[in-house]
């Protein structure tokens, strides 16, 4: 497809596509405004959605943003631009956390993002067990370049690595269910049946225990009173990838962010499915046990993966409304 002109449908089709990428809880932690003139797109964090408790640095927020700029990159290209992302344009705005300029892409320029674009709306979390059909090794490899390409690593272990990077999520998530100020947090954005919002997940969303214990997935809901479906079991030999960066100031988080939408759609256009374990990064020393051995890896986030159901899905927030000349709340 190509589109030069910024009009409203190409707006609407660019957001579309931001809004779609995972965040944290699902709580959106982004803004965006555009300056038509300069054809550009101004990504903003939220503060309104932040988890001071859980991520207090907000790091996870960072990457949730990132990852959103990513598919603002992958709609530009599918529209006929070449995006030039610029991070932290601003040192007197510490909130506009990146600029997405869209550029008229010359002919016989490099490969474009825009084959990616069909994924992202297919793209969803799934919190339901894998079948524990092994994803291919060709296909492991695109997911590790993909983050290569973004300036991250990702790190796939062999099966007694993948046990210890599991039992170190399970012992965050025992410790996250032990303390009523984190718990309590999470819960804010859990929906109840009937309750229409934008953001959280919906109790629909959450998806089973394991009953073996063996798979550390989130328990959102607690000792809330909502719906639940029965425990069943997981996939015994998980296929889990770490996300790391080398370094680990604002702008790694923003990177690790890209990279991780660019895993995701790459597993996606595969027809993988994957869920995101990131118990274990709330806690700084768990954090860094991820690492293990590998010198000056900062883990991100813990990218379960393979083959099954798509799960409930998340909401996103609507478009916002667009007048040429004016901008996006």
């Amino acid at each position: 497809m190509q589109s030069r002109t910024v009009d409203v449908t190409a707006v609407e089709t660019l957001l579309s596509a931001a809004v779609a990428a995972p965040s944290i809880h699902n709580t959106q932690p982004w803004r965006f405004g555009l300056d038509p003139d300069r054809r550009t797109i101004e990504v903003r964090a939220d503060r309104r959605r932040a988890l001071p408790t859980a991520d207090p640095a907000r790091r996870a927020q960072h990457v949730s943003v990132g990852a959103a700029v990513f598919n603002l990159r992958v709609a530009a290209a599918y529209l006929g631009w070449n995006p030039a992302v610029r991070l932290f344009p601003a040192v007197d705005d510490p909130d506009l956390l990146a600029t997405v300029r869209l550029g008229v892409l010359a002919a016989g320029g490099p490969p474009s993002l825009g084959g990616l674009y069909e994924a992202v709306a297919r793209r969803h979390t799934s919190r339901m067990p894998f079948t524990g059909r092994p994803v291919p090794e060709p296909i492991v490899s695109e997911m590790v370049a993909a983050a290569r390409t973004e300036g991250a690593h990702l790190y796939v272990p062999d099966i007694l690595g993948t046990r210890r990077l599991l039992r170190l999520t399970q012992a965050a998530e025992a410790r996250t269910a032990g303390h009523p100020e984190r718990a309590g947090e999470a819960r804010i954005w859990v929906t109840g049946p009937g309750k229409a919002a934008p953001y959280g997940i919906p109790v629909t969303a959450l998806g089973p225990r394991d009953v073996s214990g063996r798979m550390p997935m989130r328990d959102f809901a607690g000792p809330l009173p909502v719906p639940r479906l029965p425990a069943l079991r997981f996939e015994r030999h998980a296929q889990v990838a770490l996300l790391w960066t080398s370094w680990d100031n604002r702008e790694d988080w923003l990177r690790a962010g890209q990279a991780l939408e660019r895993v995701l759609l790459t597993a996606t256009a595969h027809r993988v499915r994957t869920s995101m374990l990131h118990q274990a990064m709330e806690w700084p020393d768990l954090r860094a046990a991820m690492a293990g051995t590998r010198p000056r890896c900062h883990p991100q986030l813990l990218i379960r993966f393979g083959y099954g159901p798509e799960g409930g899905r998340t909401p996103r927030a609507s478009v916002p409304p667009f007048t040429p000349g004016g901008g996006c709340p």
